[in-house]
C-alpha cells in the first residue's frame, strides 16, 4: 500500500538489556532463565500520525509492522459531557473501542481487541506457512478470527465452551480459521492449557499474547489516539483488566511519550479494574505482593461462573514477569477497585443514558471504577482522565447487522491426552 514503509525499530530485553532484531518471531529473552519481557524501541522517538494511512495505521511510526492488513478501525477519543458532569470531572476523556458510526469508530467486533490482532498479524514472521494458536475468552477470539479470516491468515483458536457465544460475526469466516474448545465448565486457563498441547505440534505456533510486543503495542493505540486527541499525557488511565496486558500497554506507550516530549513529563496513575468475586490481581496488589497469591482451581472456575464481565477471567495474568503489571504499577502508581455484576451493570446502564451507547461488560467494569474513585475522592476533579472504554456498541452493531455464530470443530475435555489434541487438530488443516 502506498504511504507505508516497514516501521523501523529493535527490541529490547527488560530483564537483562539485550537489544536484538525482530525476525523470528521472538517472545522471550534469549539469553537468561528470567523471560522477562521483550519491548520494541522505535527508530522514531516522537510520535508521528499520518491521517494518509488506514484505520489504526495512522500510527504506525509507533507499531512493530512490516505491512498493513486491511479492514482495520481506530480508537476514537472525545471528551465527556454527560458522565462528566454527572461525576463533576472537567477534562474526562473517553477513548471509545467499539462500533459507533456517529463517533466514527468501526470496530465491527465491538472492543480494542482488534487494535492487537491487526497488529499482530501485521508483525514479521518466520512461520508464514503455520498456523498461530490464539487462545482467548472470547473477545481476542473473535477479534483474531475476523483478521485472519480478512486477509487470509491460518489461525487456530481456542476458547472455553461456555464463553462461544462471543463468537459472532456479520460475515461468513473464511476455512483457514478453525475453532476448539475446552468443554463446558472450564475457564480461559483451561483454554490456554488447551492451545499449549497445540503449540507442541509441529507446523502450530503461539501468537504469544502479553509476550508479544506487537499484541501489547497494539493495545497501545488506545493510548496514543488519546494523548494525540487531548495534547497532553493524561493523569488517570481508567481501565478493567484480566491478563493486565492492556495496562502494560498503556504503560510503555506513557513511556514513549516522555521521550517524545511533546505532551508534558507525568506518569498516568493506573486506575483498573476487576469483575468480583474473581480479582485475584486485587488481592495480590492489596498486599504489595509481586506473587499472585494461591488459589484452588475449582473455586476459581467457580468465580468465573459468577462474573458478568467472563474476558476477564484470566488466572494467569502478565502479573509478576518482569516487565508486567506489578513493575508497571510500582513505577506509576494506581489502584486496583473490584466491581460487582451489579455495579458493572447500573455503570452500563448510566453511560448508555448520558453518553449514549451501550458498553461490553468489561468496559461497564471500568466505568463503575471511576464511580467508585470518584466517591472515594481518589481523583482531582480538575485532573485530566482517561477512561479507556476497551468495547462498545455490541448491542447496536447487532440491530442494524446479520449475525452468525462460528461453531467449534473439535471440543476437548478439560485434561486432555495431549497426543489425541495434536493429532486431531493437525487433521483439521489437512488439504
Amino acid at each position: 500500500m502506498t504511504g507505508f514503509s516497514k516501521t523501523k525499530y529493535h527490541l529490547q530485553s527488560l530483564c537483562c538489556g539485550t537489544a536484538l532484531e525482530d525476525q523470528y518471531w521472538e517472545l522471550y529473552c534469549p539469553n537468561t532463565a528470567d523471560r522477562g519481557l521483550l519491548r520494541a524501541m522505535y527508530d522514531s522517538k516522537q510520535l508521528v500520525v499520518d491521517k494518509s494511512l488506514p484505520g489504526l495505521y495512522q500510527f504506525s511510526s509507533w507499531l512493530p509492522i512490516c505491512k498493513m492488513l486491511n479492514g482495520s478501525a481506530a480508537p476514537v477519543t472525545y471528551k465527556s459531557t454527560g458522565l462528566a458532569k454527572e461525576l463533576g470531572l472537567k477534562n474526562l476523556y473517553i477513548t471509545f473501542n467499539g462500533y459507533w458510526p456517529d463517533k466514527g469508530a468501526f470496530m465491527s467486533t465491538g472492543t480494542f481487541k482488534e487494535c492487537e490482532a491487526y497488529t499482530v498479524c501485521a508483525r514479521i514472521n518466520k512461520n508464514p506457512d503455520g498456523v498461530m494458536v490464539v487462545a482467548s475468552a472470547g473477545n481476542t477470539a473473535r477479534a483474531f478470527a475476523k483478521v485472519c479470516s480478512e486477509n487470509k491468515i491460518p489461525v487456530l483458536i481456542v476458547v472455553p465452551e461456555d464463553n462461544l457465544d462471543n463468537l459472532w460475526f456479520n460475515e461468513a469466516i473464511d476455512p483457514c480459521v478453525k475453532l476448539i474448545a475446552a468443554e463446558s465448565g472450564g475457564d480461559y486457563f483451561d483454554a490456554i492449557h488447551l492451545s499449549n498441547l497445540a503449540c507442541q505440534t509441529p507446523g502450530f505456533y503461539p501468537e504469544g499474547g502479553s509476550k508479544n510486543v506487537a499484541r501489547r503495542d497494539g493495545m497501545g493505540v488506545t493510548v496514543l489516539s488519546a494523548v494525540s486527541t487531548i495534547g497532553k499525557i493524561p493523569d488517570y488511565y481508567f481501565q478493567a483488566i484480566g491478563s493486565g496486558t492492556g495496562a502494560i500497554a498503556a504503560w510503555e506507550a506513557n513511556m514513549r511519550f516522555l521521550e517524545d516530549g511533546r505532551y508534558g513529563s507525568n506518569k498516568m496513575r493506573l486506575m483498573l479494574s476487576q469483575n468480583a468475586p474473581f480479582v485475584p490481581i486485587k488481592n495480590a496488589w492489596d498486599i504489595d505482593s509481586r506473587d499472585l497469591l494461591p488459589f484452588d482451581d475449582d473455586q476459581a472456575r467457580k468465580q468465573v461462573e459468577l462474573i458478568s464481565a467472563k474476558v476477564l477471567s484470566n488466572r494467569k495474568p502478565t502479573y509478576c514477569t518482569t516487565g508486567g503489571l506489578y513493575d508497571a504499577m510500582k513505577d506509576a502508581g494506581g489502584d486496583i477497585f473490584a466491581v460487582t455484576n451489579d455495579e458493572g451493570a447500573q455503570a452500563a446502564e448510566l453511560f448508555l443514558d448520558l453518553e449514549g451507547n451501550d458498553l461490553e461488560p468489561a468496559a461497564a467494569v471500568a466505568v463503575a471504577s471511576l464511580i467508585q474513585a470518584v466517591k472515594q475522592g481518589l481523583v482531582d476533579p480538575d485532573s485530566t482522565i482517561m477512561l479507556n472504554v476497551t468495547g462498545g456498541g455490541i448491542v447496536r452493531f447487532k440491530q442494524e447487522h446479520r449475525i452468525t455464530y462460528l461453531k467449534p470443530q473439535l471440543v476437548f475435555p478439560l485434561n486432555p491426552d495431549p497426543q489425541m489434541v495434536q493429532e486431531k487438530i493437525k487433521l483439521l488443516f489437512q488439504k
